[in-house]
């Protein structure tokens, strides 16, 4: 082989190297955990998750579905007071949650939590919307009554 093509060949195969390793540069930069106190990342090892595993953040005023994308990332939230149930599904190695809004939006769907996991959004969940309902509301100014 000459000096040229196997230059050639150098420069392309350190060109793949590069491709790659900004591929897995992005996908690991991509799929870290957002920020938060209550988050919930599903498995690398279940359906739909294995380049970018989905995301729930459970806050007291809500609660946020997170997708990341190649570009950008998909975001769903529902307020605390528009949730109106909690299901999980159990399977043989990672549970499901539908977290369904009373406002007729379109239920959050996790695919991939641990069992535990899932039992604690459902936990979290419950205990907000009760602080949340049981919070005293603010009384109405003297203008505003009239």
């Amino acid at each position: 082989m000459s000096d040229t093509s196997s230059l050639v060949l150098w420069i392309a195969g350190a060109g793949v190297a590069i491709v790659g390793v900004l591929i897995v540069a992005m996908v690991v930069v991509r799929g870290r955990r957002v920020p938060g106190a209550h988050v919930f990342r599903a498995s690398r090892w279940s359906r739909g998750n294995h380049l970018f595993p989905t995301q729930v953040a459970v806050t007291p005023t809500s609660v946020v579905h997170y997708t990341p994308e190649w570009f950008g990332r998909r975001e769903q939230s529902i307020h605390m007071a528009h949730v109106a149930s909690v299901l999980i599904d159990t399977n043989l190695f990672f549970s499901n949650v539908l977290i369904e809004s009373s406002g007729g939006a379109s239920p959050v769907r996790c695919h991939g939590h641990r069992k535990r996991d899932a039992v604690r959004m459902k936990e979290l969940i419950e205990q907000f919307q009760t602080a949340y309902y049981n919070a005293p509301r603010a009384k109405p100014a003297d203008s505003e009554r009239r």
